[in-house]
């Protein structure tokens, strides 16, 4: 599940980054509120967890505006202002919780695993797929009787894989959504956990492969910037003549 964290203080936003990639979430990390309203804005996200007071646009405003466009991505707000009039605002902007700094990492996990329940579409923790069942909660992957375990990369990949099996995605789609619009990695580094999926496919007796069709387009080693996140639409429509099968 794919994450947004606005936070202005550096260290706090690397530290609640770490927290959540830890848990196996995928996460896009930024400092400024209008960074914040940009990414949320391309509705990728399976929750967002702001800052109240940021630099450019406070959370507050941010989350109204997103409500505003009809985007409902659950989110929780993270504030150093614990007064009933501040929580009072946050929720009436359309926030699903509200937590006070300082906090404890136990009960900001329970707090967004509760938000993320409350989803109008819930996601179950066994994922299936092709013959192949993914536990969410645990990272196994599993064929018949047989089950392994797998890296926190190696997670992210199949879960994506298992979510679009058979059809045509963009290789900037998937390098975006596996490590974010600022990455620097290339489609080799890709390739290479593929590889390894693959190996532990083949020790799990599972058939053939996941059935997806990457259209690879300019080398994918460009730096994805972040003001307007791609349109996914856009991104998966290019000609599938320069398209790869790719079966994990």
């Amino acid at each position: 599940m794919r994450l947004l964290i606005a936070e202005d203080d550096p260290r706090l936003l690397r530290s609640l980054a770490h927290i959540f990639e830890t848990e196996g979430y995928l996460v896009d990390a930024v400092a400024r509120g209008d960074d914040a309203l940009a990414y949320a804005e391309s509705g990728e996200y399976d929750g967002l967890v702001l800052d109240i007071m940021m630099p450019g646009r406070d959370g507050v405003s941010v989350l109204q505006a997103l409500r505003e466009r009809g985007i409902s991505t659950p989110a929780l707000f993270l504030t150093a202002k614990d007064g009933v009039a501040e929580r009072v605002q946050g929720l009436d902007a359309g926030a699903d919780d509200y937590l006070a700094k300082p906090f404890s990492t136990s009960e900001l996990l329970a707090r967004v695993r509760a938000m993320l329940r409350r989803k109008d579409t819930y996601t179950p923790d066994l994922l299936e797929a092709c013959g192949l069942v993914l536990d969410r909660s645990t990272f196994e992957l599993s064929a018949g009787s047989e089950r392994l375990s797998l890296s926190a990369k190696e997670y992210q990949i199949v879960e994506f894989f298992m979510n679009h099996a058979g059809m045509i995605i963009s290789a900037d789609k998937v390098l975006t959504h596996i490590w974010g619009w600022e990455s620097d990695v290339s489609m080799s580094v890709l390739w290479v956990h593929i590889s390894n999926i693959r190996k532990k496919l083949a020790a799990l007796g599972a058939p053939a492969a996941l059935p997806l069709s990457l259209s690879i387009s300019a080398p994918s080693l460009r730096k994805r910037q972040k003001p307007s996140p791609p349109s996914p639409s856009r991104a998966d429509s290019r000609s599938p003549a320069r398209s790869r099968r790719l079966c994990v």
